[in-house]
């Protein structure tokens, strides 16, 4: 799952996160690979001058690919944060880059809310302090869908 409860002794937190399918070292093995298959064209003009006009395209090619996940990797940085106390209840938004959005309520007039049509399949909503707020935008319909019956839970426990 692509977040985490953690209880504290006057809070308890929630992190989220979207959901990071390659490690670096997946990374690492996915560059090797594509170098080494984009290689093997160049073994047929070894020792010929269009061997180095080949060798430009082909560090493109490598570069581009590199480039498209590295960015991607920076965009996935995001993440949210609640923390729910009885006196408080706080998400905080943090882009990958910007300053961070903050939503502040007291517990006693927050709600949950899971829409079953809406921008998204399950939109996950919190509900109070006079606004209407999105949580786990990142989560797939099945894990904002158990995200709601646990952050249920947790509300009434406060």
């Amino acid at each position: 799952m692509p977040y985490h409860w953690t209880e504290h002794q006057d809070d308890t937190r929630l992190r989220l996160w979207p959901h990071q399918s390659m490690t670096p070292q997946g990374f690492s093995w996915f560059i090797g690979v594509t170098a080494l298959m984009l290689t093997l064209p160049l073994l047929a003009v070894l020792g010929s001058p269009i061997l180095w006009v080949l060798m430009v395209f082909f560090l493109a090619a490598i570069w581009g690919v590199w480039r498209a996940i590295t960015s991607n990797q920076a965009a996935r940085s995001m993440h949210e944060e609640l923390s729910l106390s009885p006196f408080e209840i706080r998400l905080e938004h943090v882009p990958p880059k910007g300053t961070p959005l903050t939503w502040v309520a007291h517990p006693q007039w927050v709600s949950v809310h899971l829409h079953r049509t809406g921008p998204v399949e399950d939109y996950l909503t919190l509900r109070g302090g006079g606004r209407e707020v999105e949580l786990g935008a990142f989560l797939t319909p099945e894990e904002r869908a158990m995200l709601y019956d646990e952050l249920n839970s947790h509300l009434h426990r406060l």
